[in-house]
């Protein structure tokens, strides 16, 4: 009886999860879908603590398991609630990194398990053992080195060769594994450990060099490891739940990676190996300025986002530093107040994890329906008539259209010099993560109003308010 009612829990778990994934796909619906998710999740947990029963485990330390449990959700609840949106992108990473470990943990508890020791393993098992152990290393180192990386405790490094030091390092991590599973050498315990190394320096190595402009699509990548990681513990359990939720989150993972390398019009490969935004390398930075640029008084600013028509902005990671998002909300319900059509051009890879701009702007109440991706605000542009880009460099760079030997050439990107007019806000004229100039600077229609975001929105609503 308690094992159908364990059964059942993980039935409606699954069926939690898949609902949670399903409703995380519209911004309207993905709080509630995220708690329908949790809600699941509690019921997993809760029905194989008290409803599992195997005569060989004994659950019997409730203090441990549940005084875990308090510790976890009391951190876990703290730093959501003290982190603020521009740190997002390093909780997301710290948060995957922690999935990625309990994941490796879970196969080295399992190979020195009392009843469970490499001499009675199945290959099948031990397969899972290593995949899971393999696989979750990576993602929690590489996870941790992408959190210091977003954090700014750590610079892009890389050094000659590495590329095939790191495919040896993963090439050595799988063929020791091989020889494990098929020669059963003895003093078998050393070998494994000896794996664990080699996949945990292969993820340190293989996030260190690639850049910022790359991070949406490292994390999706790393965030799908950990799925998998995950339910390689499913497989090993044979828990429902632990595989269902394992399985969708390497699935959506993978789905989302290859979507941002569309968005960037860049192979996966091209991604990992080519460094894009890493360093400044290999040419990336243009040499001297590519002309003249001209500057905007807040006031004429004012004047021209107040009488026209229409106008869109552009919001980018300068936006998240400057925490400008309740400010760009105020200043949108004022234009639409002063009957301007206002909507907001949403980039895929703009901050520095996928949906970072929707999380930014959802937090400062900003209306779902003003939100516009890329391909569908792209054929409006040449009606708009005035684009207000806020920190934004890479993403809205015409050189990935016309330069062939532009590191992002071919990347798409948000169309708006075709707008009427073209205000952007920077703190400099210094590049973006890619490290290269942006040629939209020095078009005849675009105009650089420099200063904080939060600042010169703040000062721009004044300044409508006065006319």
């Amino acid at each position: 009886m308690e094992y159908s009612l364990l059964t059942m829990c993980y039935l409606i778990a699954s069926i939690t999860f898949i609902l949670g994934l399903k409703m995380l796909s519209n911004p309207a619906s993905a709080r509630k879908g995220n708690q329908i998710a949790a809600i699941g999740m509690a019921i997993a947990i809760f029905g194989t603590i008290f409803l599992y029963e195997d005569e060989s485990i004994k659950l019997g330390n409730y203090l441990w398991i549940f005084g875990g449990i308090a510790i976890g959700t009391i951190i876990g609840a703290f730093a959501a609630k003290k982190v603020k949106m521009t740190d997002m992108p390093q909780m997301v990473s710290l948060f995957n990194g922690m999935g990625g470990a309990c994941a490796a943990l879970i196969s080295i508890v399992e190979y020195n398990h009392d009843h469970f020791y490499f001499e009675v393993l199945s290959n099948t098992s031990f397969m899972i053992v290593l995949a899971g152990l393999i696989i979750g290393s990576v993602s929690f180192t590489g996870s941790m080195i992408a959190w210091a990386k977003l954090d700014g405790r750590l610079q892009d490094y890389s050094f000659k060769g590495q590329h095939i030091v790191n495919i040896l390092l993963l090439f050595a991590a799988i063929g020791l594994s091989a020889f494990v599973l098929l020669a059963h050498p003895e003093h078998s315990s050393l070998y494994f450990y000896f794996i664990l190394v080699l996949s945990a320096i292969y993820g340190i190595l293989f996030v260190m060099p690639i850049g910022g402009a790359d991070m949406p699509v490292v994390i999706s990548l790393l965030n799908s490891f950990t799925g998998v990681a995950a339910a390689c513990g499913g497989f090993l359990y044979d828990n429902k739940a632990m595989m269902t939720g394992g399985i969708l989150v390497g699935a959506a993972g993978t789905l989302l990676t290859i979507l941002m390398c569309k968005a960037m019009n860049r192979s996966l490969t091209n991604v990992l190996i080519g460094s894009f935004g890493g360093n400044a390398a290999s040419g990336g930075v243009a040499g001297g300025a590519q002309g003249q640029y001209k500057e905007i008084s807040l006031s004429d600013s004012a004047v021209l986002m107040t009488y026209s028509s229409k106008v869109v902005i552009v919001p980018g990671y300068g936006l998240a530093v400057a925490q400008a998002q309740h400010a760009c909300h105020e200043l949108e319900k004022l234009l639409t107040e002063k009957g301007v059509q206002v909507t907001y051009a949403i980039h895929p890879v703009a901050g520095r994890m996928p949906g970072h701009m929707n999380v930014l702007l959802a937090e400062a109440d900003v209306s779902y329906e003003k939100l516009k991706e890329m391909e569908e605000i792209n054929d409006e542009f040449p009606s708009v008539d005035a684009v207000l880009v806020l920190g934004a460099n890479d993403v809205v760079n015409p050189a990935a259209k016309t330069d062939p030997t532009s590191p992002i050439y071919g990347m798409p990107i948000l169309d708006v010099e075709l707008a009427k007019h073209v205000i952007v806000n920077k703190r400099s004229m210094k590049p973006g993560y890619a490290g290269i100039e942006n040629d939209l600077f020095f078009r005849p229609k675009t105009s650089m109003l420099f200063g904080d975001s939060k600042k010169v929105i703040q000062d721009l609503i004044a300044e409508i308010k006065n006319l």
